[in-house]
């Protein structure tokens, strides 16, 4: 149930210092920023790509799971007890 899977989309639970992908600067990735799961690293770590409203890739990282919350659209059942 809380298994993050390639191509979920996931949000950060802390700020993460990255580098743009065309500046190639230091930027600031904030805590709520939305990424999309590219590679599952042994459930450890993740490549997150961080694209802008165009989708345009500003940043690719590998975020530890425990920076990262996964998006949920659907409720889950609740079982009876």
């Amino acid at each position: 149930m809380n298994k993050i899977q390639e191509y979920d989309l996931v949000v950060l639970t802390e700020d993460t210092e990255a580098i743009h992908k065309q500046t190639y600067r230091k930027i600031l990735l904030r805590r709520g920023q939305v990424g999309t799961v590219l590679m599952d690293f042994e459930q450890e770590a993740f490549l997150i790509d961080f694209a802008d409203q165009e989708g345009v890739t500003y940043a690719m990282e590998t975020i530890a799971k425990e920076q990262l919350i996964p998006l949920l659209y659907n409720p889950f059942e609740v079982l009876a007890s």
